[in-house]
C-alpha cells in the first residue's frame, strides 16, 4: 500500500556531495517523523539523521555539520544533503518513515529499499 523509492546514490571522492531523496507513495493519510539510516559492510544499522512532521531534526554524531536533512511534505519526500564525505560514510542508505495510512488511519513504519553510496579516498 505504501512504498517509499530512494534515489542519488552513487560513487564520489572523499570531500565530494551527494544528494539522496525519498518518495513517499500509496494510501498515504499523513507521515510523522521520517528519517535516514544506514548500514556499513560489517555494521550494525545506524541512524544517520531523523526530521519530524513540524520539521524538527536530529542528528548522528559523526555527520553533524555535515549533513542536513530536509523534507517536503506536499511531495511526501525526505531529502539528505551530504557534503564532505568521506569514506567512512561508505554503506547503504535506508530511508524510513512513520505513515498513517490505510482505511484504520495506523500508523506503521516503511522502509525503502536502499541506495548505495561510495566514497573513495
Amino acid at each position: 500500500q505504501v512504498q517509499l523509492v530512494e534515489s542519488g546514490g552513487g560513487l564520489v571522492q572523499a570531500g565530494g556531495s551527494l544528494r539522496l531523496s525519498c518518495a513517499a507513495s500509496g494510501s498515504i493519510f499523513s507521515i510523522n517523523a521520517m528519517g535516514w539510516h544506514r548500514q556499513a559492510p560489517g555494521k550494525q544499522r545506524e541512524l544517520v539523521a531523523d526530521i519530524s512532521s513540524g520539521g524538527g531534526t536530529n542528528y548522528a554524531d559523526s555527520v553533524k555539520g555535515r549533513f542536513t536533512i530536509s523534507r517536503d511534505n506536499a511531495k511526501n519526500t525526505v531529502y539528505l544533503q551530504m557534503n564532505s564525505l568521506k569514506p567512512e560514510d561508505t554503506a547503504v542508505y535506508y530511508c524510513a518513515a512513520e505513515v498513517v495510512a490505510g482505511l484504520d488511519l495506523i500508523e506503521y513504519d516503511y522502509w525503502g529499499q536502499g541506495t548505495q553510496v561510495t566514497v573513495s579516498s
